[in-house]
């Protein structure tokens, strides 16, 4: 990995970390609130998309069902899938490639001047933030055993942090922002109606909303 600047290990290195704190949330919470520790670790596994975990792990923590939690899950991560294109040279139809395939994945490998560097970006912080997320879910889901509420430590906060910064990126294009409030305001609004996980489902209609481009 001869092109990877000492720079970009450095950021490689900063997101490492920032995502180790997620993920040791993640694993803390899940077990403290009523998953075996290894439903969180093995989801990690599997997985591997911090904003699906918390949002199916917390709308089945709510109350909500299997389905309406997988559908969620499904959704958030369907915004992967433009993002499998920009790096389709880089991952080249392997399974491993494509399930590394995050947002931080992507945006290191588009930072890359040639293929060349566009390729060891990817690979390595893809494979870095693969074992630092999981590491960090078995720590905190060991964690989530011993200290038992975890809303007394603030960690509970984490669940609308995490889906406040998926969105966050979207408003800064104008012709987002109305679509993403009005999903916003109709899951507000059906979360007083509707069992947990169906308002999230229900809120993909603010895409109706979405100023037509001239």
């Amino acid at each position: 990995m001869r092109s990877i600047s000492r720079t970009a290990l450095r950021d490689i290195a900063l997101v490492c970390v920032a995502d180790a704190i997620v993920g040791a949330s993640f694993g803390a919470i899940a077990v403290s609130g009523g998953f075996d520790p290894w439903v969180p670790v093995v989801m990690s596994l599997i997985v591997f998309a911090g904003g699906a975990q918390f949002a199916a792990i917390g709308i089945v923590m709510a109350g909500g069902g299997i389905i309406a939690a997988v559908a969620t899950g499904l959704v958030l991560n369907a915004r992967l899938l433009p993002f499998g294109f920009a790096v389709a040279d880089v991952v080249k139809g392997r399974l491993a490639g494509v399930h590394l395939i995050t947002d931080e994945t992507v945006a290191f490998a588009l930072k890359g001047r040639d293929a060349r560097e566009r390729h060891d970006y990817f690979w390595t912080s893809g494979l870095a933030l693969f074992a630092a997320w999981n590491a960090s879910v078995v720590v905190g889901a060991l964690a989530g055993s011993v200290i038992g509420d975890t809303d007394a430590l603030g960690l509970d906060a984490a669940f609308p942090a995490v889906l406040v910064a998926l969105i966050m990126p979207a408003l800064a294009d104008r012709g987002a922002r109305i679509p993403v409030l009005t999903g916003g305001a109709i899951a507000l609004a059906a979360s007083t109606l509707f069992p947990a996980g169906v308002p999230v489902l229900l809120s993909l209609l603010g895409l109706l909303a979405r100023p037509k481009e001239t």
